[in-house]
């Protein structure tokens, strides 16, 4: 009877969920090179070949989508074995920018919590700024947010990924002439906002507000709905919005950076975590 090794069982749900063998080892805390080992020693085993590897796309094969449910079934079976043995369950309370929180977060928390089932994720959603003063007071473990440039660099911070912001509209919409370019904005403080209208004023561009919102799926709204153009990162604005910049001769806008501060220490809460931010890069 082949019995399977659980740890490499997991790094190949890791690397089918991020579609990377980089990331799969971030969350896994090892290296490349040994998920890429416990993975050919998986497919080894079975006799079967699991992940088509690519220079630049990570791929499963026909037979690594079969296996995959089983894959995740055998790894809840384990965690529901051990969570027989104790009543408490692990809560992780995260934090996470409403510029970072894309709109596979659905996708994104059903995979976690398939991979992780004894954890109770409590999310909040907010701005950067207001996130890390909840996390410098501790009423949140780990937050997930975004730098500016301007933005001083802290020394707690764990750089995920860097993304540019576009200046985003419906496919449809046009500047009439001779009018200030019209924003659908967050309202005030948000990095993203005072990047957009520093950029504006340093390039003597006019600009207004048509729209100011609460949180980014209203202002992606605004902008969808043709009320105006909205500074967003195109993972997080509503599917069908075109970036107008270049079109309407718009100075180009910064990437920014999207950085983890956490303080939990429970490993398998880390795993989750990693599994979770590596996610929101990732496109999963």
């Amino acid at each position: 009877m082949k019995v399977l090794d659980l740890d490499a069982v997991r790094a190949f749900v890791l690397v089918a969920d991020l579609h990377s063998f980089t990331r799969a080892a971030d969350a896994l805390d090892t290296t490349q090179s040994a998920v890429s080992l416990k993975l050919k020693r998986l497919e080894s085993h079975l006799g079967k070949q699991l992940v088509e590897r690519t220079p630049r796309v990570v791929r499963l094969s026909a037979d690594g989508h079969v296996f995959l449910n089983a894959a995740r079934d055998l790894l809840n079976a384990h965690e529901r074995a051990l969570g027989s043995l104790s009543v408490e369950r692990r809560r992780l309370s995260l934090g996470l920018s409403e510029h970072v929180a894309g709109t596979d977060l659905p996708d994104l928390l059903a995979k976690v919590n398939a991979y992780d089932p004894g954890v109770v994720v409590e999310l909040h959603l907010g701005m950067s700024a207001a996130l890390l003063a909840q996390f410098d007071e501790r009423r949140l473990d780990a937050v997930i947010v975004r730098y500016e440039p301007e933005d001083a660099p802290r020394e707690d911070a764990t750089v995920l990924f860097t993304e540019p912001l576009g200046w985003l509209a419906a496919p449809q919409w046009l500047l009439r002439v001779g009018e200030p370019l019209p924003l659908a904005l967050l309202t005030a403080p948000c990095n993203v906002r005072a990047v957009a209208i520093h950029t504006l004023d340093e390039a003597g561009i006019a600009w207004r507000e048509a729209f100011v919102g609460g949180g980014v799926a209203a202002v992606g709204a605004a902008a969808a709905a043709g009320l105006a153009v909205s500074p967003l990162a195109r993972r997080v604005a509503p599917r069908g919005l075109v970036d107008v910049g270049t079109r309407l001769g718009l100075p180009p806008l910064p990437e920014s950076r999207v950085t983890l501060h956490s303080r939990l220490r429970d490993p398998r809460s880390v795993e989750t975590l990693r599994l979770l931010a590596g996610g929101l890069g990732s496109g999963v």
